[in-house]
């Protein structure tokens, strides 16, 4: 089996943890992760593709294993998760890179094709958006209120996206055979959910978030692949469709599964990714 490193690098003053595996001098996948997950996500597509590519997963600051300062102490938005990710990709000397997101992984990712185009290779999406297309209403409605008029009235339902029934749900939304997800995944991430001071750090991110729907229109033209679980109710399958719209080549597979598409799905994805990376990047 592969081997996979835990590692960690101090970036800006804050320990950055990070997984990595595969050859130094193989193409580098970096693998960016949703909410309310980390890197734990990618426990297992690690291993599936080191063995051709370098594949890295960090965790954000506030997730995870990397260091969580206070709310009131670091500007948490996703323009700062992006910069941490970009200089920690400097200091392992990345050059071009390939990158797989998923949820929270999509605002972070598009900020990185933006800011560097040239160094991206290929990109891989997992529920995770560019367009409005696709967002299912009744999730987004109270996220969007929030971000347009943050306090006491909208910041209820924002508290209970961060509940363990809230992120079991993420986990089984859309899923045939719940038998096939560990209840690992909620348990660790409602542990780190709530962390001291975690809450008010998701809220800040909640808020954030329509900084990118306000971006969407800079998304880079790169080689795409698309991989969704069709059945999630948080981003709904016409999110991968709308990539067709300005990418005619993108690839888009729809899967019978929902949001966490990994946990059910983890053959079919790693198959779907070989095969594109394998067409695209050398």
């Amino acid at each position: 089996m592969t081997a996979v490193r835990h590692r960690t690098e101090t970036i800006g003053g804050h320990r950055v943890f990070y997984r990595e595996a595969g050859p130094r001098d193989a193409p580098v996948l970096v693998l960016l992760h949703g909410f309310p997950t980390s890197s734990h996500m990618f426990r297992q597509l690690i291993p599936a593709l080191a063995g051709d590519y370098r594949v890295i997963a960090p965790d954000y600051l506030g997730f995870g294993a990397s260091d969580m300062p206070p709310a009131d102490e670091f500007g948490y938005t996703f323009d700062a998760l992006a910069e941490i990710t970009a200089q920690l990709l400097d200091r392992l000397e990345v050059g071009r890179f390939a990158i797989y997101v998923q949820d929270y992984g999509a605002p972070v990712g598009w900020r990185l094709a933006v800011r560097s185009p040239e160094r991206i290779t290929a990109v891989i999406t997992q529920n995770g958006n560019a367009y409005t297309d696709g967002f299912v209403e009744e999730f987004w409605k109270p996220v969007f209120a929030y971000g347009t008029a943050p306090g006491p009235d909208t910041e209820g339902p924002m508290r209970g996206a961060l509940t363990p029934d809230a992120v079991k749900w993420q986990y089984l939304n859309g899923v045939n055979d719940e038998s096939l997800v560990s209840p690992d995944n909620w348990i660790h991430d409602v542990a780190l959910l709530g962390r001291p001071g975690n809450d008010e750090i998701q809220l800040a991110l909640f808020h954030d978030y329509m900084s990118t729907v306000e971006r969407y229109p800079e998304f880079s033209q790169v080689p795409l692949l698309a991989v969704w679980g069709a059945n999630d109710e948080i981003f709904g399958p016409d999110g991968a469709r709308a990539f067709v719209r300005d990418l005619p080549k993108a690839e888009v597979h729809l899967l019978d599964t929902g949001h966490f598409a990994l946990e059910t799905h983890l053959d079919t994805i790693a198959e779907h990714i070989r095969d594109f990376l394998g067409r695209h990047v050398s």
